[in-house]
């Protein structure tokens, strides 16, 4: 797939210069023994942190559980206290059981989710409050290795866009300006979008 993402990603003159600056080696493959509810947990860990504080404190985490992510009625039963300790606010605490709670109550498995459209799982997820838009995008793109997702919300998808279309536009402008050229990309947006975090970071 990366190959064919490539050439077709080469017929945007735009974007052909990051391709010949920038190498993505692989792009993953769909797991079907994925745990949605312990990737939904890592994400709301992750928000807002560094990735170095974010994998202390995941770690911390799964300590917790002797080194594995629960399953919802052991996260339940946990108390505030405990999970407190190990460096998660009182907000991610309601949102990781809110987690817990929505894979209790709805099928959230990997044959259901494979049953979904991009769309559809980030409809579906989405109603878990804490998990917002981007949340779902990262799990489509990282997790479930979907090929075809643009996290318009990404501010480091935003700041590689303004460079690329060379743009100063913010906001509303920006996103679709986005939106409208990220169109020719289509159906690899996901790689293009993985080249755009890379080439960002070395061209500083």
């Amino acid at each position: 797939m990366l190959q064919k993402a490539k050439t077709h990603l080469y017929k945007d003159p735009l974007f052909a210069p990051i391709l010949e600056t920038v190498e993505i080696s692989t792009f993953g493959n769909p797991n079907s023994e994925v745990d949605i509810m312990a990737s939904l947990i890592k994400a709301i860990i992750s928000q807002q942190l560094s990735v170095k504080a974010a994998a202390t404190i995941y770690k911390r985490f799964l300590d917790l559980f002797d080194g594995v992510s629960p399953n919802a009625n052991t996260l339940l039963k946990t108390n505030d206290e405990v999970l407190r300790s190990v460096g998660l606010s009182k907000q991610k605490i309601t949102y990781v059981r809110e987690v817990a709670l929505f894979s209790q109550q709805n099928d959230i498995s990997m044959e259901c989710i494979n049953q979904k459209t991009d769309e559809q799982v980030i409809e579906y997820l989405s109603q878990i409050k804490g998990v917002g838009r981007w949340t779902v995008e990262m799990l489509l793109m990282f997790t479930l290795h979907r090929p075809d997702v643009f996290p318009l919300a990404d501010l480091g998808i935003q700041q590689a866009m303004q460079k690329l279309l060379q743009t100063d536009e913010k906001g509303k402008d920006l996103l679709k300006q986005m939106k409208q050229h990220a169109e020719k990309w289509k159906p690899y947006r996901t790689i293009a979008a993985l080249y755009l975090w890379k080439w960002k970071d070395i061209s500083k």
